[in-house]
This record gives structure tokens, C-alpha cells and sequence, in this order.
């Protein structure tokens, strides 16, 4: 993707720019949009949380990831991850970060 040098790897960038897009998002989901190993997104979800960009709860099983709002440099971040995400193309963009997250409404039919 377009970040890696600056974040060092490529899964990190991916969970950077997930994160940016999503506001929020958990290990596995993370891993099966992108297709990569869920032990490396973990380890960089950990990393983050431990660098305090940044911060996880439980919710039931599920450790959901978000942002550190006591981040002091985190308007920056979202900044350059917002530009990155412009940079992105359209096609990668709606494969990557434009899945629906929230449920449907019971009953409502499918497009």
C-alpha cells in the first residue's frame, strides 16, 4: 500500500488505514479483509496499543481496537492515514474500505 515506509511493514499500514476508515475494528475482520495472517495483525494491533495510538476492550470474546483520543499526535496521524486513503484507487478502496458494517434492519430486503 502507500505507507509502508513510514510505518515500517505492510500489514501495518493495512491496519492503520482500516482503522482510519472504520474508526474501529477487530484482529479477525481486520485479517480476512486483507487476507493476511491474524497473528500478524494482532502483533501489530499490541504494538500500537503499547505505543498508545491505540487503545482495546472486551466486548464479550471480542478485543475491538480504537482510537487513543489521549494520543497527543493522533489529529497528525489521521491526517496523513485521511491524504493516504485519498491517494488509494477507487477499485482498492471499495474492496477494502467500503464494507458494511452495521446489521440490516429485520425483514429489509437485499439489493
Amino acid at each position: 500500500m502507500i505507507l509502508e515506509g513510514l510505518t515500517g511493514n505492510e500489514t501495518a499500514s493495512k491496519v492503520l488505514l482500516y482503522l482510519e476508515s472504520y474508526g474501529s475494528g477487530y484482529p479477525r475482520a481486520i485479517s480476512e479483509t486483507f487476507e493476511i495472517s491474524l497473528s500478524q495483525v494482532q502483533r501489530q494491533l499490541e504494538r500500537f496499543e503499547r505505543e498508545g495510538i491505540l487503545v482495546s476492550r472486551l466486548i464479550g470474546k471480542t478485543r475491538v481496537y480504537e482510537w487513543n483520543p489521549r494520543c497527543f499526535y493522533l489529529v497528525d496521524l489521521k491526517n496523513i492515514l485521511s491524504k493516504s486513503l485519498d491517494r488509494i484507487p477507487e477499485v482498492l478502496i471499495e474492496k477494502y474500505f467500503r464494507s458494511r458494517t452495521r446489521p440490516r434492519k429485520n425483514g429489509k430486503h437485499l439489493p
